[in-house]
C-alpha cells in the first residue's frame, strides 16, 4: 500500500501542478478504490491532499511570474461559503451516492479539459512587474492585460459553484476556475491554470475546517505520504507546463478521466 500512495501521489501531483484544474479529481477514486479508504474519509482526505499540493504548484508558478495572487485570493475568498455549506452537505450523504455523483462530476471535468485542449493555448507569460530579457517592464504583456470591469454577478456564482464542488466532493473545481480565469478576467490561459491552484487552495483549506469534528476514519500515515510525493511533483509539473504544451497534456488526461469515470459510476451504482 506504501507504493501505490507513492506512485498515486506523483500521478496526481504532476496533473495538478501541469494542468491547474482535473489533476486533483483523480484524487478521491485513488483514495477509495486504490488505497481502501471510505467515500466520506477519502473526500475528507483529498481536500488535504489537494489544498497543500496546490498551494506548492502555486509557489511554484509564482516564481515563473503567472500568479494573478489578488484575482486569487478575490475568487477564492468568494467561495469559501460555498465550500462549508459543501462540507455540511456531504457529511450526510450516502457512499454510494456520493461516488455516483463524483463519477458525474469526472464526466463533466473530462468534457471540459477536452475542450480546454481544442482551444489554442497561448504561450506562459510573466507578469507585466518583471523585466523581460531586452525589454522595458513598462510595456504590459498579454497575461497582464486583465478586463477592467469583470461580470461580478457570474464570478460570485461561479466561486461559490466552485467552493460548493470543493466542500461537497473533496475536489479542487479547479476545471471551473481555469474556463472562468479566461472568460472574466480575460486571463491567458497558463496564467489561469497557475492563479486556479491559489483558489484551489483557498477553498480546499475552508472545506477541511468545515469537516473538523466529522466523524470520519482515514489513515492519516498513507494520507501523509501520498501528500508528500504529490507535492513535489506538483513542482514538477508546474515546470512542465512551462515547456510542454498544455493542450497534449489535458487531451490525454481528459481520456483517463472518462475511463476511471465509468469505473467509478459503474462500481457506485451496485451498491445504490
Amino acid at each position: 500500500m506504501l507504493l501505490l500512495a507513492i506512485v498515486m501521489g506523483l500521478v496526481i501531483g504532476l496533473s495538478l501542478g501541469a494542468l491547474g484544474g482535473g489533476g486533483s479529481i483523480l484524487t478521491v477514486p485513488a483514495l477509495v478504490y486504490v488505497l481502501g479508504q471510505s467515500a466520506h474519509g477519502a473526500t475528507t482526505a483529498s481536500l488535504v491532499v489537494v489544498g497543500i499540493t496546490a498551494m506548492a504548484g502555486a509557489f511554484a508558478h509564482l516564481r515563473g511570474g503567472r500568479v494573478r495572487v489578488r484575482a486569487g485570493l478575490l475568487f477564492g475568498t468568494l467561495g469559501v461559503a460555498g465550500s462549508v455549506l459543501g462540507s455540511r452537505l456531504s457529511s450526510g450523504m450516502a457512499p454510494s451516492v456520493l461516488l455516483a455523483g463524483f463519477s458525474l462530476v469526472m464526466l463533466v471535468a473530462a468534457g471540459a479539459m477536452f475542450l480546454r485542449a481544442r482551444t489554442r493555448i497561448a504561450p506562459a507569460y510573466v507578469d507585466a512587474a518583471v523585466p523581460r530579457s531586452g525589454g522595458s517592464s513598462s510595456s504590459p504583456t498579454p497575461s497582464a492585460v486583465v478586463r477592467d470591469r469583470p461580470n461580478l454577478v457570474l464570478m460570485v456564482a461561479t466561486a461559490s459553484g466552485v467552493g460548493l464542488l470543493t466542500g461537497f466532493f473533496g475536489v479542487g473545481g479547479g476545471f471551473l476556475v481555469v474556463p472562468a480565469l479566461v472568460l472574466v478576467m480575460g486571463f491567458d490561459v497558463p496564467v489561469a491554470v497557475a492563479t486556479s491552484l491559489l483558489v484551489i487552495s483557498i477553498n480546499s483549506a475552508a472545506a477541511l475546517v468545515a469537516r473538523v469534528g466529522a466523524p470520519t476514519h482515514v489513515n492519516w500515515a498513507i494520507v501523509g505520504i501520498f501528500t508528500l510525493f504529490a507535492v513535489g511533483a506538483s513542482v514538477v509539473g508546474a515546470r512542465v507546463a512551462a515547456i510542454v504544451e498544455p493542450r497534449r497534456i489535458a487531451r490525454a488526461f481528459s481520456l483517463l478521466l472518462v475511463v476511471i469515470a465509468l469505473y467509478t459510476l459503474g462500481r457506485s451504482i451496485g451498491h445504490l
